[in-house]
């Protein structure tokens, strides 16, 4: 097999997993709670400002993670509770509450970090060859990464008692309440656990880009993207969204440039947005 068709593969496997992980924090506040997060981006820029700290002072980049979860866990609950809570049931005031967040946390940043490019190195450098091909070592590692966060999700969510519970708040809030199942602890403990997501994404992709508290703004528009085309409800729309966007932006970047690449992406979500609004695999 060509090289250069490997490495091509490699990077449009990079961008589905990436994108995933980025989206999956999206998806489980919008299709659990009905939230539409418009500072899921920011939470985003929150795990690389973590991750930014940590090796600005020295420390393992590994306890990035751990920073990034705690800060964006007290950040998801201090949110859910006294400004997400009492509006459910009224999505666009969420979405204007969220949109205002989303800009109290982008000048929270600019005022502690500057408005400048934060660079951070790798911390797993090298490559390694796959069929011929050389590809980064940390690239590798976040898509092991991504599926494993991915299929211990899925697990969770299907398997464990818990799940079932917050399976019984969604389909049928007053039931589950009814029957004893603590509604509003459940819906916040959704509620941050789409925030640390969002703060682990933004630990693995601080060290690949530069990190700006603008960079949110890329990342709510592309996972808003992925949940038009795969739909909501499941992890496989969660997947098959990341695909077509991810995959179509790694392709066409390679072939032109990625202002082609999220002209294409954004075509793509209009078409699915006028043809088919539910996307791939919606909840029924």
């Amino acid at each position: 097999m060509e090289p250069v068709l490997v490495a091509q593969g490699l990077n449009a496997l990079f961008a589905v997993a990436l994108l995933a992980i980025v989206a999956l924090g999206l998806g489980v506040v919008l299709g659990l709670l009905g939230v539409l997060n418009l500072a899921h981006g920011e939470l985003v820029m929150v795990g690389a400002y973590c991750a930014y700290v940590v090796q600005a002072n020295g420390w393992p980049f590994i306890s990035a993670v751990p920073l990034a979860l705690a800060v964006c866990a007290m950040l998801g609950f201090a949110i859910e509770r006294w400004l997400v809570s009492p509006l459910y049931q009224r999505p666009f005031d969420t979405l204007v509450v969220t949109w205002g967040l989303s800009l109290l946390l982008r000048k929270s940043a600019e005022a502690l970090f500057g408005l400048g490019y934060k660079s951070l190195s790798e911390p797993l450098s090298g490559t390694v060859e796959v069929l011929g091909a050389t590809y980064p070592r940390y690239r590798l590692l976040l898509i092991a990464v991504s599926v494993v966060v991915l299929g211990g999700l899925v697990l969770w969510y299907g398997r464990s008692r818990t799940g079932v519970r917050i399976k019984a708040m969604v389909d049928n809030p007053d039931l589950a309440h009814a029957l004893g199942i603590p509604v509003s602890r459940f819906a916040s403990a959704t509620f941050v656990v789409g925030t640390c997501l969002a703060g682990l994404a933004g630990v693995m992709v601080a060290p690949l880009i530069p990190v700006q508290p603008f960079m949110g703004l890329d990342y709510i528009l592309m996972s808003f993207f992925v949940l038009v085309v795969g739909g909501l409800g499941s992890v496989g729309g969660l997947l098959t969204g990341s695909a077509v966007i991810g995959g179509t932006n790694s392709v066409v970047s390679a072939i032109s440039d990625s202002t082609g690449g999220y002209f294409c992406v954004l075509a793509i979500a209009i078409l699915f947005l006028w043809l088919r609004p539910r996307g791939i695999h919606a909840r029924r």
